[in-house]
């Protein structure tokens, strides 16, 4: 008998990491996980914003950025303008970091769900990759002809199952998304 459940495992793992790109992408609220692509020099190398800094929400259109040195103050402020996708203008006052979330226009509202659906297609691809593997392993397998559709047909069944839940997903994303 063929197990499917090494795949299924694959194929909820592709979602998974989905869903941690759509927390990423900016929905007009100020949110913590917008500047975790953020890299900042300190210490002589580049580090994510999270290894230098705290990040938290002030107020729906408000983050506030807190370096553990002060001293990076400065790196951290300027990391985060240079990062031309997010649009933000930071400001310090020494201490902290305040960063204004801008209400986004329509127009970049719809940008932003055109990048957004590149990140699923990159999630379909991945589930879509499972797939073959499960088939590869299945060809190779010395299972009955009757065992092997079976087989495949649930492999089908499983990705059609996971690339309809990242469609899902992505509704509900651009729904909020194109929510003012």
């Amino acid at each position: 008998m063929f197990d499917d459940n090494e795949y299924r495992t694959k194929m909820a793992a592709a979602i998974t990491r989905f869903q941690d790109e759509l927390k990423k992408v900016r929905t007009g609220r100020a949110h913590p996980d917008m500047l975790a692509n953020i890299k900042v020099e300190a210490y002589g190398q580049f580090m994510p914003l999270n290894q230098v800094a705290n990040v938290t929400v002030a107020d729906g259109t408000m983050l506030v950025v807190t370096p553990f040195d002060p001293t990076n103050i400065q790196a951290v402020t300027s990391a985060i303008r240079n990062d031309a996708t997010l649009g933000l203008n930071p400001t310090d006052d020494g201490h902290i970091v305040r960063v204004p979330v801008p209400p986004l226009t329509e127009e970049r509202r719809k940008e932003i769900v055109k990048t957004t659906s590149t990140k699923v297609e990159d999630a379909k691809v991945a589930i879509r990759n499972v797939r073959e593997e499960a088939r590869k392993e299945l060809k190779t397998a010395e299972l009955p002809e009757d065992v092997t559709k079976k087989a495949e047909k649930g492999i089908d069944e499983l990705t059609k199952e996971h690339t309809d839940q990242v469609d899902e997903l992505f509704k509900a994303k651009t729904a909020e998304i194109m929510k003012i």
